[in-house]
């Protein structure tokens, strides 16, 4: 029988049932169900709602129900439709009418929130300490690559010298604030929905402060209403992972560029490449193109809240119970990407003189050669068409502005001297670059520095 049985005169249709069972995929909440109601019936035996003892037998056998699922002793069935209920007829088999107790003074709607919001608050710290992992596999090449000097892009072309340990802490940057956006929702999440109710809390004298500082929150949320209705904990959250996941993505873009034939930046760890069924000189970089792929996956989750929850009226309704999967689906490949992610950048060789030799075409000193006639008192604008008819004219002898002979340099603007190769010599071109956050040596060493506070500030 079901537990919510009685105005009904007819057993739920077989399809129905089916239909309506959350079971399959909100089993993974077990630990957390049983831990709000741990909270709620020692709350419940303190307040005098129910008898001490009574209380006690319940925590006792929820105690032991938690051991024997974690021992696989446990069967779930969908005929009690979810986690909640499976685990509260699980406790009335086996203590008996005490395990109808339990549920005074609550509702399926602030049980389902509270355990939703503590799995969801827990998995926040494991997720950030993957990145912070990244972050000093990010560091560690960083401080490898101070003067492996490199092209940067705009538009996929070759636009200025940068080097990459540049690179790398612009990444290292970005992650950081996917980690402060994490630990953002984190507290903003710390609320307990218990004790709403189904919306409007109960007649009982329940003590939501006693419960909140069981389950390791900082306070009750401030109106039941919207403790039960409302997912937007869980859209923030899967917010914070599609952006960190399209940064992944981004990473994963590039490495799959420098890995290529065409650039050949760098190379991958056999460990973590992978060949093909025919052509035996391939090396694929599959971890990079999955990472990438699944960032689709991950959009698709917070989409799929956003979509359940837009026409919603308050309070609760059933379109809620399809928040679970898509977070769930979420956290599965937040935490599956990261990991093989960092071990394929850790590994990776870098191939310090193909970057260099990139570097040394694409003309990607020439806003320094415009830099250098300006230092020597020519307006930017006139110094930048002077450089561009230099450009044309190497594109018609096959020179670089490297290799252009002084007297051509000369046939454009007398201005020009012999010191203009030691301004165009790229180590200079990035050198010269120490503003703050630039990429001269220097500079990105301060940008490492504080990588490395924030850290340790983590305990990293």
């Amino acid at each position: 029988m079901k537990l919510w049985a009685g105005r009904f005169q007819k057993e739920t249709d077989t399809m129905v049932n089916d239909f309506n069972s959350s079971i399959p995929f909100d089993a993974r909440l077990y630990r957390e169900d049983i831990a709000g109601s741990v909270a709620h019936a020692e709350m419940l035996g303190r307040t005098g709602i129910i008898e001490p003892h009574e209380a006690e037998k319940i925590i006792k056998g929820l105690k032991a129900i938690l051991a024997d699922i974690e021992a696989g002793q446990v069967e779930f069935s969908p005929d009690n439709e979810d986690i909640h209920m499976n685990i509260e007829a699980e406790l009335t088999g086996r203590i008996g009418d005490t395990g109808k107790r339990l549920h005074t003074a609550r509702s399926r709607n602030d049980q389902v929130a509270v355990d939703f919001r503590l799995y969801v608050k827990e998995e926040i710290p494991r997720i950030v300490e993957m990145l912070l992992a990244l972050e000093r596999v990010l560091v560690k090449k960083a401080e490898e690559n101070l003067d492996a000097v490199m092209p940067g892009y705009t538009h996929l072309q070759r636009a200025q010298p940068t080097t990459l340990a540049h690179y790398m802490m612009a990444y290292a940057n970005m992650l950081k604030r996917d980690v402060t956006r994490l630990e953002d929702c984190a507290e903003r999440m710390d609320e307990c929905p218990l004790g709403a109710g189904a919306l409007a809390t109960s007649t009982y004298p329940v003590d939501r402060f006693q419960t909140a500082a069981a389950l390791g929150f900082d306070k009750p949320t401030e109106n039941s209403l919207d403790s039960v209705s409302d997912r937007d904990f869980a859209i923030e959250f899967l917010s914070a992972c599609s952006i960190l996941m399209m940064h992944l993505s981004r990473f994963s873009e590039e490495l799959i560029l420098w890995c290529s034939w065409e650039f050949q930046f760098v190379e991958l760890d056999d460990a973590y490449s992978t060949g093909s069924s025919i052509m035996p000189q391939k090396k694929n970089p599959d971890v990079a193109e999955l990472v990438r792929g699944k960032t689709g996956r991950v959009y698709g989750s917070l989409i799929t809240l956003l979509t359940v929850m837009k026409g919603l009226p308050l309070a609760y309704n059933k379109d809620m119970q399809e928040d679970k999967e898509p977070v769930f689906d979420a956290i599965d490949t937040v935490e599956m990407c990261i990991p093989v992610f960092t071990a394929m950048l850790d590994t990776l060789t870098v191939r310090r003189d193909n970057m260099r030799k990139a570097a040394s075409g694409g003309f990607i000193n020439a806003t320094d050669c415009a830099d250098y006639l300006v230092k020597k008192g020519l307006p930017f604008r006139e110094a930048y068409r002077i450089v561009g008819r230099l450009v044309h004219m190497c594109l018609k002898t096959g020179e670089t502005l490297d290799t252009l002979p002084l007297k051509d340099f000369r046939s454009v603007s007398g201005l020009f001297d012999a010191d203009v190769y030691q301004a165009l010599e790229l180590r200079t071109c990035v050198g010269g670059r120490r503003v703050y956050g630039g990429p001269a040596p220097g500079a990105v060493r301060v940008q490492i520095d504080h990588i490395k506070d924030f850290l340790k500030e983590r305990g990293q």
